[in-house]
């Protein structure tokens, strides 16, 4: 399946009482990279994150980033009776001594500082079960964006290919016509350099035997042909394992046979087409570096 390794996803949910969210983006690289960043609350769990990435992305550059958004804390109460106790005798005692009316009620004594002590809930609640379940539905976010951008790479990958196809065509075209042409240019060669001498006809079969097959690019076109086909095979299947590194290999033998071809032309015509070829194949592998 052609996935880009450029994408992003995100997703939200709820680990013990902690609202979490979490992001995913991703850019190419050769292999399997991941920047995992977690609260310290979840960093016990940053394995089981890791491997459910490697689950879910085969090459590229992860950064995954998850943020407590809102802790539900509910709070317990109690009074602090040793405090309370003591704001007690110290509000009597100041009666007392300036000689104050007034009854001291259960209220004044409440309102005074720290009667009230709260206990609350651990910071960390929850499972990594539930962690990696917001981690997936984020990674199912991000292969969409990767599958919808991998779609759009393929189209602008077999709109290239067309371009190399139709300028191998026009150099399988002039291949022939261009040894017919060499083949008369070493008669004529000959002859001159004879000057009336007579010519071995069996002797000059051979060698422009030997040209013809020097010049020959018909296998390279055949190999190239085969690699294309391949090529457009990959860019069309649908599920399976991702095809990034297949099509880059298909890519090396291509620009192989172009140099090849390039090499054998001795023709301008042809090496025109074989420039174009290979200013194609570069502008494929630039795509084609970006896909998983």
């Amino acid at each position: 399946m052609i996935r880009s390794m450029t994408g992003f996803g995100a997703a939200e949910g709820v680990v013990g009482s902690t609202r979490v969210s979490v992001e995913l983006r991703t850019v190419n690289h050769r292999f399997f990279s991941p920047s995992i960043k977690l609260p310290s609350e979840f960093a016990r769990w940053e394995g089981d994150v890791r491997e459910a990435l490697r689950q879910r992305v085969s090459r590229g550059h992860v950064t995954l980033s998850a943020r407590i958004e809102r802790t539900v804390r509910i709070a317990a109460s109690a009074i602090d009776e040793l405090r309370f106790a003591h704001y007690v005798q110290e509000l009597r005692s100041l009666q007392e001594r300036y000689e104050l009316s007034g009854d001291l009620d259960i209220a004044t004594v409440l309102r005074m500082p720290d009667v009230f002590m709260s206990r609350e809930p651990d910071e960390a609640t929850g499972t990594v079960v539930e962690l990696v379940g917001i981690v997936n539905a984020a990674a199912d976010a991000l292969t969409t964006t990767r599958t919808d951008e991998g779609a759009r790479l393929a189209q602008y990958l077999r709109e290239r290919l067309a371009v190399v196809e139709a300028c191998l065509a026009r150099v399988a075209e002039r291949a022939p016509v261009r040894l017919g042409e060499q083949r008369d240019r070493l008669r004529q060669a000959v002859r001159e350099l004879a000057e009336g001498v007579a010519v071995d006809e069996n002797r000059l079969a051979q060698e422009i035997a030997i040209l013809a097959d020097r010049l020959d690019v018909s296998e390279e076109l055949s190999r190239f042909a085969s690699h294309l086909v391949a090529f457009r095979a990959a860019l069309d299947e649908r599920g399976g394992e991702p095809v990034g590194k297949r099509l880059g290999f298909l890519l090396q033998e291509m620009l192989r046979e172009a140099n090849t071809t390039g090499s054998k032309a001795n023709d301008a015509a042809i090496l025109r087409e074989v420039v174009t070829v290979k200013e194609e194949l570069e502008r494929i592998r630039e795509q084609v570096e970006n896909l998983e």
